[in-house]
């Protein structure tokens, strides 16, 4: 059997199949995207198999796009010979607020409960219970199971989820919830594997177009960046981080609308609000424009400011490890912020750091550093997918 992994966006569909045998997630033998899901768009499929890249286009005219697009994955899937047949479909699903904190089966009374939290990740949560609803008519039959990238965070501390509100407005769930949970408990998981420290005090950074930090004790979540939204914290690809609200009251006595407040914040603020070019790092590392060096710099500091503070809940640092599509792939980044943390007594071997580009775990820190420096690649797809696999043998 298998598990097929997917991630819905507004206009795109991330997917993976991975084999399952004896309880245990085999690494993924399919995986690909939909591009141009947007109403009017033109669909692009692109795909891996047996190492070989496909891509086609194609148009579905007078049908749902997501759902034309279901289709021909459905028909691919069934093309395609020696294919283990699915047993459940994994979402992943951004929030799960107070009350999903583990891997569940998706009813129509669940998603009407995850619905009304849309407003808390407006860019993630409405797409992603769009595709649990479109997966259901396309593939009846089989579980939908969802997995939460809040459910990590469960472990923090009451004074960590807190926030210094009235209390009729704290019990209507307005808290600090966390995100990147699934991404950080395959980090965890691979660090336990790899270093005789993840047990101690871990921080890992989740940089990505989405980017967080989170401070981890035995395994488990004690305090991260992210908080009752996934604006909070470190500046990102397109949204702001932290923000004094008054920042806010200013701009709506000027007239800001929500959702105009909404479009700004989450996306034309950040990298891309700073530099005025783009939201790509790589795009920015390459671009003589003194804006661009402004953003990234300003990156780097957020990660110092909010690292510190996270260093601080832990009380010490043992170990930190770099992950997501910035975190993995950009060793001047990396380097950058090791020099911020130098007084901890961080020594960074920079060939091993530029070496690590491969997709592996990796060790980047030389044998005399107090603190050890990881790159660990990121797999939220086979993670949802072990999620999913364990429920059901439950």
């Amino acid at each position: 059997m298998a598990i097929l992994t997917v991630n819905a966006g507004s206009s795109s569909l991330k997917f993976s199949i991975y084999p399952t045998k004896q309880g245990s997630v085999l690494p993924s033998i399919l995986s690909g995207s939909f591009e141009g899901l947007e109403p009017g768009g033109k669909t692009e499929l692109r795909y891996a198999y047996e190492g070989v890249e496909h891509a086609e286009n194609f148009e579905d005219v007078g049908q749902d796009p997501f759902i034309a697009a279901l289709m021909h994955l459905k028909e691919l899937l069934l093309e395609i010979k020696g294919l283990p047949p699915i047993r459940a479909v994994s979402h992943r699903i951004v929030h799960g607020g107070s009350e999903f904190f583990r891997p569940i089966v998706s009813t129509d009374a669940i998603l009407e409960k995850l619905s009304a939290m849309s407003a808390l990740a407006p860019l993630h949560q409405p797409h992603s219970l769009d595709g649990v609803k479109a997966f259901s008519q396309v593939f009846p039959g089989i579980p939908q199971v969802l997995c939460f990238d809040t459910a990590f965070h469960k472990t923090m501390s009451h004074h960590e989820t807190s926030l210094a509100l009235p209390k009729e407005i704290t019990d209507q769930g307005v808290r600090r919830y966390g995100f990147h949970g699934i991404s950080y408990q395959y980090i965890i998981g691979e660090l336990n594997e790899n270093s005789n420290r993840a047990k101690d005090k871990v921080l890992m950074a989740h940089l990505g177009n989405g980017a967080s930090l989170c401070a981890a004790i035995d395994g488990k979540s004690v305090a991260t960046t992210m908080g009752f939204s996934a604006l909070d914290g470190l500046m990102m690809g397109t949204r702001s981080g932290s923000l004094d609200a008054g920042v806010l009251m200013y701009l709506v006595e000027r007239g800001y609308t929500h959702d105009q407040l909404q479009d700004l914040l989450y996306r034309r603020s950040g990298l891309l609000g700073v530099s005025t070019i783009s939201a790509d790092m790589r795009k920015l590392r390459s671009d003589s424009n003194p804006l661009a060096k402004e953003a990234i710099e300003l990156f780097i500091y957020k990660i110092m400011r909010e690292g510190g503070a996270m260093i601080a809940c832990l009380g010490g640092l043992d170990l930190i490890s770099f992950s997501g599509g910035i975190g993995e792939h950009d060793p001047v980044l990396r380097s950058a912020v090791c020099k911020k943390f130098a007084w901890l007594g961080i020594e960074l071997d920079e060939k091993l750091n530029q070496e690590a580009t491969q997709g592996l775990t990796l060790k980047i820190s030389t044998p005399q550093s107090r603190v050890e420096v990881w790159v660990v690649p990121t797999d939220e797809g086979v993670m949802t997918a072990q999620e999913a696999l364990n429920l059901l043998r439950s």
